[in-house]
């Protein structure tokens, strides 16, 4: 029974949803962030509620898998109440339910995606299996209401950092990705050898502003002729230079450290996104993921893209991180392409990329 109805209530989205407004839960759970989302017609917000393990986390230097698995156990009863008492609805009122099946940590994963099946068995809503990185991209369609593919995204995240055609929204060709590190993990490993704490990003991009860029790591051209990433062999460059330095008794200067290391990481992926977007001529970019919030970025970026006559497009500061709103922009989107109906049978998929996209699941 279940089977049917939900295979029917799947269809009859992409039926009417140009006649109708469809409401979509998202339930992000991937890493340390218990979020879930009600929005309207993929663009519109309805809530986006937000429990954050950060505090927690940081007293370890980093995310502990199974602390995180625990605490989104504990978070999502509460958080659904909340979204759903925010954006002013009933579980009756939702078309259907989107969740992060990847990429992640699999506990986390599996506690998400358990509790979204249970949500869709016992109120026979549709269930979508969302791809997390591709949701980064969604989150500027409700950033920006006009935002519409064709462009070229470059994902920035702790985990990813990737440059994606974007051809439909639910098609996409992949023009590069790291080899190594995510400049997430990137700045937070500097940021750990430097002592200063757990998240990185937001520590070193203050500090950069404090210092000078006057400390060369990195002498020449990573992966050229490529839109690929490196960024182990900057953050290695860094970690040997400060030992260099405790060993031999001398003040370590942080601040040009950050200075330096953020000038050469966000070079870099300036450097190649625009090349990426002359190369598809394409004169509009789109940025996602939690690094999408840094301050050089955003500035260097906005400026390569004026000097190149591109838009640059990044998510409002509250949609760079981990939401559940982007995923269920995501899934509305899929939804309404006939994509990504799944089963009682989804099964978390920690190490999904652009690359790979999940089978079909069977209902």
């Amino acid at each position: 029974m279940y089977k049917d109805i939900v295979k029917q209530k799947f269809n009859e989205i992409r039926k009417n949803y140009k006649k109708q407004d469809i409401l979509v839960l998202g339930i992000e759970s991937s890493c340390d962030e218990t979020s879930i989302a009600v929005v309207r017609n993929g663009r519109e917000r309805l809530s986006n509620v937000i429990a954050t393990q950060i505090d927690i986390h940081a007293r370890f230097g980093g995310v502990v898998p199974e602390v995180a698995s625990r605490n989104h156990l504990l978070a999502l009863d509460t958080v659904l109440e909340e979204a759903l008492t925010k954006a002013n609805v009933t579980l009756e009122d939702i078309d259907a339910i989107a969740v992060t099946y990847g990429a992640g940590l699999v506990g986390a994963l599996m506690v998400g995606v358990s509790y979204a099946k249970a949500l869709s068995y016992a109120t026979n809503k549709p269930l979508i299996a969302v791809n997390h990185i591709k949701g980064h991209i969604s989150a500027n369609y409700l950033t920006y209401p006009e935002l519409k593919p064709p462009f070229v995204s470059l994902i920035v995240s702790g985990g990813h950092t990737a440059l994606v055609k974007v051809n439909d929204y639910t098609k996409n060709t992949l023009l590069g990705s790291t080899i190594d590190d995510a400049v997430g993990e990137c700045y937070d490993k500097v940021a750990k050898t430097l002592g200063l704490g757990y998240p990185g990003g937001i520590v070193v991009d203050k500090k950069a502003h404090e210092g000078e860029n006057n400390i060369k790591f990195v002498s020449h051209e990573i992966l050229p002729n490529t839109f690929d990433f490196s960024f182990s062999g900057i953050k290695t460059s860094i970690i040997n230079y400060v030992h260099k330095l405790k060993q031999a008794g001398k003040e370590i200067p942080v601040n040009d450290i950050c200075a330096s290391m953020q000038a050469q990481v966000v070079g870099e992926l300036v450097n190649k996104s625009i090349g990426a977007c002359n190369k598809c001529k394409s004169k509009t970019l789109v940025v996602g993921g939690g690094v999408s919030a840094n301050s050089a970025l955003r500035e260097e970026l906005s400026r390569a893209g004026e000097q190149n006559g591109i838009k640059v497009y990044f998510p409002e500061i509250k949609l760079t991180g981990d939401n559940g709103a982007m995923i269920a922009s995501e899934g509305y989107f899929m939804a309404i392409n006939g994509e990504g109906l799944a089963g009682l049978d989804l099964t978390p998929a920690p190490n999904i990329n652009l690359k790979w996209e999940r089978r079909k699941e069977k209902l």
